[in-house]
């Protein structure tokens, strides 16, 4: 088992997280249970499947749930283009998000690798 609390790349999600959140929050209303459900849903999912998989029993199962929050980061990617799309969300405000989610998506890939050297 990992300990996952001490992995900046979990430290840097639940940032992120908070970050989505605030940003969120300025949605339309009648986003609450749409499209700003799904983005915090998705963002939430980055740092839990860290989480869950740095306390399974072996690497390779600890790089399976990397992968999903890996594919979370391009869904959150996603769904704030939509966003800035419809005008709920400002070009800069995207561009930072995409920097963070950037960053995000390269040290979790480099986790991987390692995970992966080690077998």
């Amino acid at each position: 088992m990992h300990e996952y609390k001490k992995l900046i790349v979990w430290q840097k999600a639940i940032e992120f997280v908070s970050d989505i959140y605030k940003l969120t929050g300025a949605f339309p209303k009648e986003e609450k249970f749409n499209l700003t459900s799904q983005i915090q849903r998705a963002a939430v999912s980055i740092p839990s499947n860290i989480a869950e998989g740095a306390g399974r029993n072996s690497n390779k199962d600890f790089v399976k749930f990397l992968a999903i929050a890996h594919a979370s980061i391009y869904e959150v990617e996603t769904q704030l283009i939509i966003s800035r799309n419809l005008e709920y969300l400002a070009e800069q405000d995207l561009r930072l998000m995409i920097i963070k989610l950037d960053e995000l998506q390269k040290m979790n890939f480099g986790l991987q690798k390692k995970l992966k050297a080690k077998g």
